[in-house]
């Protein structure tokens, strides 16, 4: 992940997306640099809008956030569908004990 940041400050401070930037800005990082790793981030990158494809990225994150809130309350209810109806069986079973 760490090759994706050095690309994207790269970008944003209007450099090169290049080997050697992504190479300098990672061993000013701190981490350790795997010359394949940069060799085909940069190779994927090539001829890509970075600007065009943050905006994209950043659209569906958003998104679904809120559609998985309905199914939550509905688990619940189901979920105390089913323990009434335990205790309902649990109760009669106690009473066939007492008679």
């Amino acid at each position: 992940m760490e090759y994706v940041y050095a690309a994207m400050v790269l970008h944003s401070a209007g450099k090169k997306v290049d080997g050697t930037g992504l190479s300098s800005v990672l061993k000013a990082a701190g981490a350790e640099v795997d010359d394949a790793r940069v060799k085909a981030l940069v190779a994927a990158l090539e001829g890509v809008n970075i600007d065009e494809a943050t905006k994209i990225a950043a659209l569906p994150v958003a998104a679904p956030a809120g559609a998985p809130a309905a199914p939550k309350a509905e688990e619940k209810k189901e979920e105390k569908k089913v323990e009434e109806k335990k205790e309902e069986e649990a109760l009669a079973g106690l009473s066939a004990l007492f008679g």
